[in-house]
């Protein structure tokens, strides 16, 4: 009985009695116990992938989560783990499944970007990497099998080659002409206020050295007459290693008191909003939108960074002299960073001008002055 018993355990495991016959437990051609096995087969492989898309998630969350508890601004964890995600969903595997050679497909085809995004989004990855390497390599090994490995080589991993170290500023006596032209083709400019508006936001960046993003989110309560010598405005300043924006004062100087104080004074009321609102922008979009109105909402929205390139860079090509031509904003901090260190302020105060941490930052503005240590040992 035992045996008996025991063959039919046998034969219905394996499909095989035990004198060697092959029996079926459905028909006489066997395929009946085939396609439970092969369905067993598929849902196993099926809970797999389930199984490892949920657990790649899960470090994805437990990435920024760590990230924030390092201190990073919630605009900098958005941005974290995008590149991860991009080639992921691209190829249709989890991470540890990713290859070298995957990234240089990407990144050379549907991913090409400019060489600066590239190195950008590679560090990225590679940072995420170096993460589940730490924490998950050996439960990722344990449950399915893989070794977790960048797929950001030797042979793919970006070098930084200094490309803020190839910006020349225009001399300062090129930028005095193309502001004087500049503000002398005002009253012949079709939209006047605008026209004003772009200038003086152009102006008003070289003086303080301020970023675009920066200038266009000041608001007519940030500016404060009474700070300082000539008054201060108030940004929201970059923070240091993605730690979120950070308010800090900026410089007018005598030169950008008047010219701020003639643009409030003469042209700010020209726009379609209430200049006397402290939240209203210092420099307004030129349409305000129907829904603020409609609303009741008194203030206008901000000019957008991108509009302000667009028009420093068409006032550079019309009245920008010498062989630097091509006008962006960051170009007028260094060139306002490299003209006030060789008019003789120190670097401290450089610093300070541009609202830089580390002294080091402030340096690598620098790499176009004109120095003479002979006169200066004098």
């Amino acid at each position: 009985m035992g045996e008996s018993g025991s063959r039919r355990r046998l034969t219905l495991l394996t499909g095989q009695s035990g004198d060697g016959d092959l029996h079926d437990a459905d028909g006489p051609d066997g395929s009946g116990l085939a396609d439970v096995q092969v369905l067993q087969r598929r849902a196993a492989a099926q809970t797999h992938a389930v199984d490892e898309q949920g657990f790649y998630l899960e470090t994805v969350s437990e990435y920024l989560w760590a990230r924030d508890v390092a201190g990073l601004a919630p605009t900098t964890l958005e941005k974290l783990v995008q590149p991860v995600m991009e080639l992921c969903s691209f190829y249709d595997l989890v991470p540890w499944r990713l290859t070298p050679r995957h990234v240089d497909r990407f990144y050379t085809g549907q991913g090409r970007r400019a060489r600066s995004t590239v190195r950008s989004k590679l560090t990225k990855v590679d940072s995420y990497f170096a993460f589940l390497e730490q924490r998950y390599a050996g439960e990722i090994a344990r449950r399915f099998g893989a070794t977790v490995e960048s797929p950001v080589d030797t042979f793919n991993r970006p070098v930084h080659r200094g490309d803020f170290g190839l910006r020349i500023p225009p001399s300062q006596r090129a930028l005095t002409e193309c502001f004087a032209q500049w503000r002398a083709s005002l009253p012949a400019a079709r939209k006047y206020q605008v026209a004003v508006r772009d200038y003086v936001m152009a102006k008003l960046a070289y003086i303080s050295g301020v970023r675009a993003s920066e200038l266009c989110a000041v608001r007519l309560g940030d500016i404060h007459w009474e700070l300082g010598q000539w008054g201060r405005f108030v940004v929201q300043g970059k923070g240091a290693g993605g730690s979120g924006k950070r308010e800090r004062q900026a410089y007018l100087f005598a030169e950008g008191r008047e010219l701020l104080w003639w643009y409030i004074e003469e042209v700010r009321g020209a726009f379609s909003d209430d200049p006397l609102d402290p939240a209203a922008p210092l420099f307004p979009s030129e349409r305000r939108p129907r829904a603020l109105a409609s609303a009741g909402i008194t203030v206008s929205t901000a000019v957008q960074p991108d509009a302000f390139r667009k028009a420093l860079r068409t006032a550079g090509e019309l009245y920008l002299p010498g062989p630097v031509t091509c006008l962006i904003p960051h170009l007028l901090r260094h060139a306002r960073a490299t003209h006030l260190y060789e008019s003789g302020m120190a670097l401290w105060d450089v610093q300070k001008v541009l609202g830089h941490i580390w002294a080091s930052t402030t340096v690598g503005y620098l790499s176009t002055v004109q120095a003479d240590p002979e006169l200066a040992s004098l």
